[in-house]
């Protein structure tokens, strides 16, 4: 690997340095996007957001409205599911 010394710089190479470094960390941004932690929702959880009894999420469950996820004897939603789940009405 070469290495460049300066022994001598002015404002202009500093700024050309500065602008080519910006374009480069702009193309960068353009094409990153940063995920988001998932989120999940217990069934109680779930009730509480919607202010229903925990039978309604089971029954919602069974009905294939919600979509469980389990670990053990737990259950769980992700919270972009449940939102998603959501269905307009015609009013």
């Amino acid at each position: 690997m070469q290495t460049v010394n300066f022994i001598q710089y002015n404002d202009q190479l500093k700024q050309e340095i500065n602008e080519g470094v910006k374009i480069q960390l702009q193309e960068f941004l353009k094409h990153f996007t940063p995920t988001q932690p998932k989120e999940y929702l217990s069934r109680q959880d779930v009730s509480k957001l919607f202010g229903v009894d925990i039978s309604t999420v089971h029954n919602w469950c069974k009905s294939k409205r919600l979509n469980p996820l389990g670990i053990g004897s737990r259950v769980y939603f992700l919270r972009s599911e449940v939102e998603a789940s959501l269905k307009p009405l015609n009013v």
